[in-house]
């Protein structure tokens, strides 16, 4: 039985939240310390008994970020019919919904071009979260491909499904144009339902 988080930890979790959603919203360099604290209702003052830099805050808001995202593509697949769950995956990440939700959405999407500037710590929480996207996508396409199918053929179409499903998103999200977006997101799951599910 774990203990009730302390005062301090719920805290410290309230921060890391504020902090996912504002850099998904506004991108690593559009909100600093204070715009977050006052978002999630402190103090600047405060930062520092919860954190020792902004590049900490960051890599913990970007690994909360992708395990929030990775969590509710993981639901979906699991509760998909049978035989479902790759269909499912593209579905549900190619949606108006999740196009439109980026503070709450796919980090990697709304964070992608941003990464090669960010600090190391910060880019190891993203990519750790990134490899485990791949691998539900590599579950996935091993149970629509079948175990017949050669390991390195399942692996590359589970790299290109997520680079697919990632260009896609970040087009579609892109455009000033509703019906143009929607139209990325349409045509992205109509060829990978024919060419990966």
């Amino acid at each position: 039985m774990s203990a009730t988080p302390s005062r301090k930890e719920l805290t410290h979790e309230r921060i890391v939240k504020t902090a996912s959603q504002a850099i998904r919203r506004s991108g690593y360099d559009g909100m600093g310390v204070a715009d977050i604290m006052k978002e999630a209702g402190l103090t600047h003052g405060g930062f520092y008994a919860h954190f020792p830099s902004r590049t900490a805050l960051l890599a913990e808001a970007a690994d909360h970020a992708g395990a929030e995202a990775l969590s509710r593509l993981g639901e979906a697949v699991e509760q998909a019919p049978p035989g479902q769950g790759l269909a499912t995956l593209i579905d549900q990440y190619l949606s108006e919904r999740h196009c439109k939700a980026v503070a709450q959405g796919c980090p990697m999407a709304a964070l992608g071009s941003e990464m090669h500037r960010q600090e190391p710590t910060v880019r190891h929480a993203t990519t750790g979260r990134i490899k485990a996207m791949i691998a539900l996508a590599e579950q996935q396409v091993r149970l629509s491909a079948g175990p017949e199918a050669p390991d390195v053929a399942v692996r590359d179409a589970s790299l290109a499904l997520v680079s697919s499903l990632l260009g896609a998103l970040v087009l579609a999200r892109a455009v000033d144009d509703p019906a143009l977006s929607r139209a990325v997101l349409k045509a992205s799951r109509a060829f990978l339902h024919e060419h990966v599910g």
